[in-house]
């Protein structure tokens, strides 16, 4: 591990910049080094790996991914937080690129190259956004280790017949092995958010739907979960009704919960 020498701490550094959390950004600081090293190890960071982080803030997990060896790729919107960075950058010059832009804006492969890895705390008003752009868009991270609100990874990982399984189940674990790998409550964050939280892991199935079957999925999903206490029947009327459900071999009296990520599949590829 490479130590952060002249960075003062997180704390310290906030309070010095007179910076408080910015609720238009989603932000909940993660200052407590011991942690962010730990996600660090969870997400499998090496030396000389290529990461992308979204929302760096102060630099906490930053800092433990450059301590990691990790070339990273520091995605921050809020221009207050800059200074703070580039002072972190001055421990690790080469390995280290800040981009003051909105996330959801970016050309990830024009800021980082084609390759590479997603590990952030991500603001929480724009997460579910972000981890569709990467799962659906032109960059494809080789994994993903991303902190959620609890709700949220619990969404993820969710799995048919219960409340939390949805579109962004369906959709992500079409693509992704996914599942929690720490939980974090309230207290640990400055301020302390409402509700608790979970770093969720993501590794790309060995095999990847084609874009246009990927696609027509998020288009079957965004119909049966828009309308999802009604029968598939019904849900999916415009798109086949019935007869699209009976030609994929889903009970069309069924509801949108009761479908596994493989039902959703096969009815992409019947509507296809």
């Amino acid at each position: 591990m490479r130590p952060a020498g002249s960075a003062p701490p997180l704390r310290e550094a906030l309070d010095a910049a007179g910076i408080r959390a910015d609720k238009r950004f989603g932000q909940h600081f993660l200052l407590d080094l011991n942690i962010c090293r730990k996600i660090v190890r969870l997400a499998g960071v090496r030396e000389g790996l290529a990461v992308l982080e979204v929302g760096p803030g102060p630099g906490g997990l930053t800092r433990a991914l450059l301590e990691a060896g990790a070339h990273v790729t520091a995605v921050e919107q809020d221009a207050r937080f800059l200074p703070l960075l580039d002072n972190l950058g001055r421990d690790f010059p080469t390995c280290l690129s800040v981009v003051n832009a909105d996330a959801l804006r970016l050309a990830e492969g024009g800021a980082m190259g084609p390759a590479g890895v997603a590990v952030s705390n991500l603001p929480y008003n724009i997460a579910t956004a972000l981890l569709l752009k990467w799962l659906t868009g032109a960059w494809r991270p080789a994994a993903m280790t991303l902190m959620f609100q609890a709700e949220v990874a619990e969404r993820i990982i969710a799995t048919p017949g219960g409340a939390d399984y949805g579109r962004l189940s369906v959709i992500a674990q079409a693509l992704s092995e996914v599942r929690i790998v720490m939980r974090l409550p309230a207290r640990a964050f400055t301020p302390p958010p409402k509700v608790a939280s979970a770093v969720v892991s993501l590794r790309p199935l060995p095999e990847r739907p084609p874009d246009a079957l990927l696609a027509t999925l998020e288009q079957v999903t965004a119909a049966a979960f828009g309308q999802r206490r009604k029968m598939l029947r019904s849900s999916l009327k415009r798109l086949g009704g019935a007869g699209l459900c009976e030609a994929a071999g889903i009970d069309p009296n069924g509801r949108a919960e009761t479908v596994s990520v493989a039902g959703f599949l096969a009815l992409a590829r019947q509507l296809a």
